[in-house]
């Protein structure tokens, strides 16, 4: 296993850590890299099934859009159909068409690399800055730092772009992983569907949990009436399946440092899940109207801590632990003091 660990300061207690033909046309390919030429041994599978099993390191779904731009031959005739059955003895070339700019700018902004490779590379978030650029937020992005940050990439879908696989707010600090690859981005997302990726959290709420933990099952969808929030919504009104399991780290007074597992990725889950349960996020903007607690946050006390998932190449664990920002931690040594006193 690889472990990737960043500590500036004491977080935890010590005893804490451990971690047809019909469909053939005649236009030519577009510019492209060296063809990639296959002869079929076995008859009675679709092109972009065949295609699929062949060429692993290509997603299914980058192939199905190669074969409808026309980059796929079959016996020196152009195919643009992915359901046709191709035949023993059929020759196949795959033109893959060098990756495309994206239209965004590369700007030199400093990165907290966590671990980084070929195929993806994790990062340490600051709280601040947004992950993809969005109307109000076309510049200073995650993404705009990755592309100057990331010489090499292969691309996404044929585009020379960073593959996010899953997000962090704006003011949500931490762990995040990115592809590099569309290989890369195709198994990464496949662990966070099927559950085996992992991704662990930090939080200081308000109020004291009765008990040392629990589990919150309540879906989550777009709030019925203020549309740029989130909130639990039933399923028959839109919501959707959001499971947090959490645990007291540590007992603070009138506030609780909680560590927080995420079963499903809804947008703000742990936020809202937390003000569901009655104990806020401290200095949560949209879902805590908590009073000041004397330190200048940037947002929501709540940091991606760890993250642990299987690299797509070769197989093995990759476990990357962030350190929490200053601000988290003077927060968290503030409210010590303040508990101690009590």
């Amino acid at each position: 296993m690889t472990t990737i660990s960043h500590y500036s300061n004491r977080l935890f207690h010590t005893s804490y850590f451990t971690l047809h033909t019909s469909y053939f046309t005649l236009h030519p390919s577009p510019v492209t890299i060296s063809p990639i030429l296959l002869q079929v041994e076995t008859s009675s599978d679709r092109l972009d099934r065949y295609l699929s099993q062949q060429l692993s390191d290509i997603s299914r779904s980058r192939l199905q859009k190669l074969i409808e731009t026309g980059n796929v031959q079959i016996n020196e005739q152009i195919c643009t159909s992915k359901k046709v059955i191709v035949q023993k003895g059929d020759r196949i070339s795959l033109s893959i068409p060098e990756a495309q700019p994206l239209d965004l700018q590369p700007e030199d902004i400093p990165l907290d690399v966590l671990y980084e490779d070929d195929c993806l590379i994790i990062i340490n978030k600051p709280a601040g800055l947004v992950v993809h650029p969005a109307p109000g937020h076309e510049s200073g992005t995650l993404v705009n730092a990755l592309l100057a940050h990331c010489q090499n990439l292969a691309g996404i879908g044929g585009v020379q772009r960073p593959g996010i696989v899953h997000r962090l707010d704006k003011d949500t600090s931490g762990a995040l992983v990115v592809a590099k690859t569309d290989l890369a981005h195709q198994h990464l997302q496949a662990q966070l569907k099927a559950k085996t990726a992992r991704r662990e959290y930090l939080a200081i709420v308000y109020g004291a949990p009765d008990t040392e933990s629990g589990t919150i099952d309540v879906p989550i969808g777009r709030h019925l009436v203020d549309r740029k929030k989130m909130a639990v919504v039933p399923i028959e009104k839109g919501g959707r399946l959001a499971i947090t399991h959490w645990q007291v780290q540590e007992r603070l007074g009138n506030y609780t440092l909680i560590h927080f597992q995420l079963e499903t990725g809804r947008t703000h889950q742990i936020r809202v899940h937390s003000a569901y349960i009655g104990h806020p996020i401290v200095g949560d903007p949209v879902y805590s109207s908590g009073h000041s607690v004397g330190v200048n946050l940037p947002g929501q006390a709540l940091h991606a801590w760890k993250l642990k998932l299987q690299h797509p190449l070769r197989g093995d664990e990759v476990e990357a632990i962030a350190s929490p920002p200053p601000t988290f931690i003077t927060l968290l040594n503030v409210l010590r003091r303040r508990s101690d006193t009590l």
